[in-house]
């Protein structure tokens, strides 16, 4: 769920209490929400059943690497190179559950609760509260809202899909890409990101040819994750003189 998150630094300024925080919390629902039509739609049409769609948007919940799945599946490349695909794209929830373990203090059963909800726009509406109360609730209420609606929204998309005599004629074999430059446009904001991105597109071009559909992927995420780390160390550096 990677859509919104960007939009929330408004939000975090101005001051607030609980309502204004879970009605705040419940526009994000339904924002995000919305993209769980597409994604159930989608996943039917790469060849997933409605069953199938539900469970990844229950038990993988992140939407990111749901899009990355179907794309890559319905590309006719094999689970695994799936799988892989969208653990990447998922890798960055485990460092928004680093920043927010000691602020949500929580354990036994209720941790994995709150490591299922850990996504872009819970973590951005819990960092820069007030308090560690309107954090937690910032966090649990965007999150809980973005999970129901979400998965309601993937129901209806996949359903109203699956009902029609011939899905393919809808064209949403293109929305996955679409999803993903949608995704990707925000953060292609300086010279750093745009080199790493046309180097990925080079490797992965040069690729297709010679390796399985998916793998590519796979392979351009690699030259993409070095010249993002080779070009931020200057930046960094410089801050820090700064």
């Amino acid at each position: 769920m990677d859509c919104v998150a960007g939009n929330n630094s408004a939000v975090l300024e101005r001051p607030t209490d609980k309502k204004t925080i879970v009605r705040d919390s419940l526009g994000v629902g339904l924002a995000v929400g919305a993209l769980g039509l597409s994604f159930g739609a989608l996943a039917v049409v790469a060849g997933f059943s409605v069953a199938q769609a539900c469970a990844l948007s229950l038990l993988m919940f992140s939407g990111a690497s749901q899009f990355a799945i179907i794309g890559v599946a319905g590309a006719g490349a094999s689970p695994l190179a799936g799988a892989a695909t969208a653990t990447m794209l998922g890798a960055r929830n485990g460092l928004y559950g680093l920043h927010l373990s000691p602020l949500l203090e929580v354990k036994g059963l209720r941790k994995l609760l709150a490591a299922h909800l850990v996504l872009d726009e819970s973590a951005a509406m819990s960092m820069g509260r007030k308090s560690t109360g309107e954090a937690r609730l910032g966090f649990y209420a965007t999150g809980i809202s973005v999970f129901v609606l979400w998965n309601i929204a993937t129901l209806i998309g996949a359903l109203a899909t699956k009902s029609l005599p011939d899905p393919a004629v809808l064209g949403l074999d293109v929305a996955a890409p679409a999803a993903f430059l949608a995704l990707l446009a925000p953060r292609m904001n300086s010279r750093e990101p745009w080199i790493a991105a046309l180097a990925a597109v080079g490797v992965a071009l040069a690729a297709v040819p010679l390796l399985p559909a998916g793998v590519p992927v796979l392979v351009a995420a690699i030259p993409a994750l070095l010249l993002g780390l080779l070009l931020r160390e200057p930046v960094e550096r410089q801050e820090v003189s700064a």
